[in-house]
């Protein structure tokens, strides 16, 4: 079956504080009210072009804090997703809220309208970083609600965000192992953007803010790339999905934007891995991988980045479609064929990076 998301933005709803990086309506791009006539309309369209014998179909309240939300409405609107999920339609439902807006009453109303999938907002798991960019939770607020989410049996997803004010790379690195200390059933990452009409907009303005740069950014998610991977952590989104508002043309003022910002990290994944084989076996000119026709273009790089980087080595970078699994690539040197599955890649380098 395949997953089809019908998204129900939020935008800002129920959430107690202003943190510095965000104007949610510019984020999601909506700026409407949320009723219940709004919920079945979208509902309604959506389905239109969905086949629940076909599609796995979710709900997903995206965008606010939900479980911050007045109870009323809250009600109200789980109501209308829980009576497609009672006619067989909707598997699951699926809402994001804040770590510090989850009890247990709150966990017993989502259990009564079937909801299924919780994601807390939590970003960082670095004090100064979190306080820095005004979350107004703590990293013990994230650990009780995990916690109490998992006795729930409810799925988990955890947001991180890199490159907010105070962060690094190494703070960023300590996030992703706490996140997998407490081991969710997904993550988000998502890059720190200056949008317009933020407290992180005057900062930048004042110089007090610096983002991540694209390459920094890059490997920052390479690096949460390899660990997530690697402790069996789904990552189901990197980087911010594009929208009218969110592009460097319109509201978004600095920071690392980049449409395909998953791609350009798996691809570095990739050609970083390359990098360690060409000097482990001393290639000197001629690089053939066989592989998937699903990977090749992840192999080659965004607009052939990863071939023009060998080729500035003097090493020519051959990729040959081949009905190898997806999880796996054959490296030839010289005649010789060495099989690597994605495992193999990710751990090479992890040692490689010490980490």
């Amino acid at each position: 079956m395949i997953k089809k998301i019908i998204p129900i933005f939020v935008p800002h709803s129920g959430c107690p504080h202003d943190c510095i990086f965000c104007n949610q309506k510019k984020i999601t791009g909506v700026s409407t009210n949320i009723t219940k006539d709004i919920v079945r309309n979208i509902i309604e369209e959506c389905l239109q072009t969905l086949d629940p014998k076909k599609h796995d179909i979710e709900i997903a309240f995206f965008g606010g804090s939900f479980t911050a939300i007045d109870f009323d409405i809250q009600r109200e609107l789980l109501s209308v997703a829980c009576e497609y999920v009672n006619k067989g339609i909707v598997k699951d439902i699926r809402l994001s809220t804040r770590p510090d807006a989850i009890d247990k009453y709150r966990l017993d109303l989502l259990k009564e309208y079937k909801v299924t999938i919780i994601e807390l907002g939590v970003q960082s798991m670095v004090k100064d970083v979190l306080d820095a960019s005004l979350r107004g939770h703590s990293v013990k607020d994230v650990l009780d609600a995990s916690k109490l989410i998992r006795t729930y049996d409810f799925k988990l997803g955890l947001q991180m965000m890199v490159g907010l004010p105070n962060d690094t790379k190494e703070k960023s690195i300590y996030t992703c192992k706490e996140f997998i200390k407490i081991n969710p059933d997904f993550v988000r990452i998502y890059p720190t953007l200056v949008v317009k009409n933020t407290g992180l907009e005057n900062e930048y303005i004042k110089k007090s803010y610096e983002p991540f740069n694209l390459e920094n950014t890059i490997d920052v998610c390479k690096t949460l790339f390899v660990l997530f991977k690697l402790n069996d952590i789904n990552i189901i989104r990197l980087g911010l999905q594009p929208s009218e508002n969110i592009s460097l043309d319109r509201d978004v003022v600095a920071g690392p934007y980049h449409a395909a910002l998953g791609e350009l990290v798996e691809n570095r994944v990739f050609r970083e891995f390359l990098d360690i084989i060409i000097k482990k076996f001393d290639v000197k000119d001629l690089l053939m991988v066989e592989s998937n026709k699903k990977n090749m273009s992840k192999i080659i790089g965004n607009k052939k980045s990863n071939k023009e980087y060998f080729n500035k080595k003097n090493i020519i970078l051959k990729v040959i479609e081949s009905n190898l699994d997806i999880n796996q690539i054959n490296i030839v040197i010289e005649e010789k064929k060495y099989e690597f599955s994605e495992k193999d890649i990710l751990k090479t380098i992890k040692e490689e990076l010490h980490l």
